[in-house]
């Protein structure tokens, strides 16, 4: 029993620590806040996932979220400081100093960052002190231009100390004296009391004291957290490596602490082949190393290449040699190492770093990464802009990667503005970065400038969004090629089929059938290049219901060129809403559908929208009221967008349901039996 109290009061030493922070279930970021740092004023709080993509124009600040995330608590320690001259937002940063020298502020945050703690950075804790000494399961990290790292947890003291002094391994009369105690000062004075000290009660006071000499907080932080929290590796182009290094420069930058950023993958490039720069140099025999080398180059080429979609015909192998007089700057002497490229498909072998750019930059993530993986130690990924130089599909490769080797071993953070790095299986993962102060002409109050996270996608500006929609769009694409498509203009469309569809069959009445592929395309003009993508495979059928307007005739009358669309496989909402131009919003009620625009847009309006308000003389009620908004602007710059309503009326069908007329569902109806009918066909 004795042993057990030991091990349950004595301090974690250096290797035990270790091992807590190896374990597979470390703490979790679940959120962010950046303020004051270079176009950042205060980014709001952004929710951080198993992997997050900040989506965003350029100039939008994402770049300096990461950067600023980076310094909090980097793996490579140089660079985990802040500046208040080139950091602090230019607009303000003379200001800041003022204030700062006089001692009327203090010196400014820049990152808060919440951690959610898993079971096994509770376990520990609960063991020594109990289940109710962590009053919240959450550590939040701050640091800001004092540099220095400060953290926030909520503690019991009053639990901690009645588990501390409960404990029945402690002697009967030290237990009982203990009994009444209520802060720990009160339990060290019964302890020091004690005539007789045994190994329990000295293990005790010893617990106590440190907690008394700081807090709770620090206590628990100082010995069972702070060597779990995750380092950030932070990635962008100026870590690439450059194919080739001097093995005594690198071994010397290597122990001096002075390492280039593209030593960095470089050395892990090594290190993952499982070769040592010591045993480079110094080899027993040659045999044994040329085997070494090429063991190494058929081990990373099978392991690194075969995420490299663009060519399928490379090999990689090391060369070690000595230096000559004519090799590059800081590799003429010593023993050189270079990585080298065979492409089989052209027999030619060219160094590494000659690649092209994204090939480069791939590989030397994959290098670094691999390598530090291996070391198993909590590992946050913040990589900027990684898909950059890369094709489409060598993208897609990349998201492959993240889904199958970082995914559940590592967080990962990264930028983009390529549709392509946006997984559309995952939207959930997606946060949009703005930055309003780029597209305005005129002055933002404070408070609205700079930098920010958007909690909610929908408002972020077309710019700022066009990733997302993109990446959806080719989802949507990708999926065209199975079954049978209907294109129709947009989103908005595509939800009030299917919800309309829903309740239809909800009422025994016809439904649209389920071999229909819904598709939006964003206009009656991109359903004759889609029909001529999709025509190439003669067992699809391809049909549209779109909308119908004055300038559309020539679009409409483009389908029927070269049979690419029947004339009876082409719909439009104006045969089924009776009207010679007709949206799919045409097919409701007038009042029902400005009451679902008046209820989506409440919070912006002037004063709920009236019929009697809109121009009675146009027949799309979609354009009446973007007349009426262009006449009469909604609060906060918000614009009349059409998938809004669409997306209200989804998330309010049910309730909803009982106010749609008959007249509404029966030109539904009418619509979803002729498609249907095509199918026969």
């Amino acid at each position: 029993m004795q042993m057990v109290l030991g091990a349950r009061l004595g301090r974690t030493n250096g290797s035990e620590a270790r091992k807590l922070s190896v374990r597979k279930e470390v703490m979790k970021l679940a959120s962010i806040r950046i303020t004051n740092f270079q176009s950042i004023r205060d980014s709001n709080i952004c929710q951080i996932g198993d992997i997050t993509c900040l989506v965003g124009k350029n100039e939008a600040g994402k770049t300096a979220m990461l950067q600023a995330l980076h310094r909090l608590n980097p793996m490579v320690e140089s660079a985990g400081k802040f500046d208040v001259t080139d950091d602090y937002p230019r607009k303000d940063v003379e200001n800041y100093k003022y204030q700062l020298e006089i001692g009327k502020v203090l010196p400014a945050r820049v990152v808060a960052a919440t951690f959610n703690l898993e079971d096994d950075d509770l376990q520990p804790i609960r063991q020594e002190l109990g289940t109710d000494a962590i009053a919240e399961a959450q550590l939040t990290l701050y640091k800001g231009y004092d540099n220095k790292l400060a953290f926030a947890l909520k503690t019991n003291l009053r639990g901690a100390l009645a588990n501390l002094i409960k404990d029945e391994v402690l002697p009967n009369e030290t237990r009982s004296a203990l009994s009444n105690c209520s802060t720990v000062e009160a339990a060290l004075e019964v302890i020091n009391g004690q005539k007789q000290q045994t190994p329990e009660t000295k293990s005790l006071k010893e617990v106590l004291s440190q907690i008394q000499s700081s807090s709770l907080d620090q206590y628990i932080y100082d010995k069972f957290l702070a060597q779990r929290i995750p380092k950030f590796l932070y990635f962008d182009e100026y870590y690439q490596m450059k194919g080739q290094a001097n093995i005594e420069g690198l071994i010397k930058r290597r122990s001096n602490g002075s390492l280039e950023p593209s030593d960095y993958p470089m050395i892990g490039l090594i290190e993952l082949a499982r070769l040592k720069l010591d045993d480079l140099l110094n080899p027993t025999r040659t045999q044994e190393l040329k085997n070494k080398i090429e063991g190494a180059g058929n081990y990373l080429s099978e392991r690194i290449l075969k995420y490299w979609s663009q060519n399928k015909h490379l090999d990689m192998s090391f060369d070690v040699r000595p230096a000559g007089p004519g090799d590059p700057e800081g590799m003429r002497s010593g023993t050189n190492i270079w990585v080298e490229i065979y492409d089989a498909r052209h027999k030619v072998t060219t160094g590494a770093g000659t690649r092209s750019r994204g090939f480069v930059c791939f590989f030397s993530f994959l290098a670094w990464y691999s390598r530090v993986k291996r070391e198993d130690q909590p590992l946050i990924l913040l990589l900027d802009e990684p898909g950059l130089s890369l094709h489409a599909k060598a993208q897609e490769y990349l998201l492959r990667y993240f889904e199958q080797e970082v995914k559940g071993v590592n967080q990962l953070i990264y930028t983009t503005h390529s549709p392509f790095m946006v997984d559309p299986r995952h939207l959930e993962r997606v946060r949009i970065v703005q930055d309003k102060g780029v597209d305005s002409m005129e002055s933002i109050p404070p408070e609205e400038d700079g930098t920010k996270v958007l909690a909610d996608v929908f408002e972020g500006s077309a710019d700022s969004i066009f990733p997302l929609q993109a990446a959806i769009c080719y989802e949507m694409y990708q999926s065209m090629f199975v079954g049978n498509t209907l294109v129709v203009e947009g989103v908005a469309d595509l939800l009030y089929l299917q919800i309309v569809s829903t309740l239809l069959e909800k009422q025994g009445r016809t439904g649209l059938s389920p071999q229909w592929t819904i598709t939006p395309v964003g206009g009656s003009d991109k359903v004759a290049t889609l029909a001529a993508l999709i025509g190439a495979r003669r067992e699809a059928r391809v049909a549209s219901l779109i909308d119908i307007r004055k300038n559309g005739g020539q679009a409409v009358g483009n389908l029927y060129q070269g049979e690419l669309l029947r004339k009876n496989h082409m719909l439009t909402f104006a045969q089924f809403a009776g009207k010679l131009e007709a949206d799919v919003e045409d097919m409701f009620d007038e009042n029902f559908f400005l009451d679902l625009v008046n209820a989506e847009f409440r919070a912006n309006l002037q004063k709920p929208v009236a019929i009697a308000d809109l121009d009675g003389g146009i027949p799309r009620i979609n354009v009446r009221l973007e007349t009426y908004f262009q006449a009469n602007p909604m609060r906060n710059a918000v614009s009349y967008s059409h998938y809004r309503p669409a997306r209200y009326f989804s998330e309010k069908a049910t309730s909803l349901e009982s106010r749609i007329s008959k007249e509404t569902f029966d030109r539904f109806e009418a619509a979803v039996k002729a498609l249907n009918a095509l199918l026969e066909c």
